[in-house]
């Protein structure tokens, strides 16, 4: 609490933006429950792409989508083609790709952020303790203080690019989950 009493409002402001941030990028990860209980989600699978369909025995299948009808899907694995009836798929995923550039970005800008509040808090310090006895000394040549939002902002962003890019984000992506009470012991997975 105390370090947010000493932020000025360009501070606040910084720190509002960043959390506001932070959360988008949260909140676009999620999918809502309603969008993939649908059989239809499929459609948007391109033959050849890498998927993995899990059945309600709990057993996997990973290899690259070929076709879907209403009665099941199909897949191209190493042992040949693989046809699933939709009955027993619990749930349908895709194999995205890694955004290392996007979660440089994402990185950097939120390392600069980090860096201008670290540097603004560290400026409000310095200019707040700083004590001056000598008027003219004071006048003339102010508080030591080398601007640390300045320097903050690039020396911190330049890490965030770098652990933003090392992220890994080319995850399993659910397209379809079935009905049933089963899809919550595999949601986590």
């Amino acid at each position: 609490m105390k370090l947010l009493r000493m932020l000025s409002p360009a501070g606040f402001l910084v720190l509002a933006l960043l959390a506001a941030c932070l959360n988008a990028c949260a909140a676009s990860g999620r999918d809502s429950k309603g969008r993939l209980s649908s059989w239809d989600n499929l459609k948007s699978l391109t033959r050849g792409q890498e998927i993995r369909v899990v059945m309600n025995n709990a057993k996997s299948y990973q290899g690259n989508f070929e076709s879907f009808s209403d009665d099941g899907i199909t897949l191209q694995q190493e042992s040949g083609e693989q046809t699933l009836a939709r009955k027993d798929v619990l749930r349908v995923s895709w194999k995205g790709k890694g955004h290392w550039a996007k979660n440089a970005l994402i990185g950097a800008a939120a390392g600069a952020g980090l860096g201008l509040v670290a540097g603004l808090v560290a400026d409000h310090i310095i200019w707040s303790h700083y004590t001056c006895t000598n008027a003219e000394l004071c006048r003339n040549n102010g508080p030591p203080n080398p601007h640390w939002a300045l320097i903050g902002t690039p020396v911190v962003a330049g890490p965030g690019a770098v652990i933003g890019a090392a992220i890994p984000t080319a995850g399993w992506h659910d397209i379809y989950r079935g009905s049933g009470w089963r899809h919550l012991i595999y949601r986590a997975n």
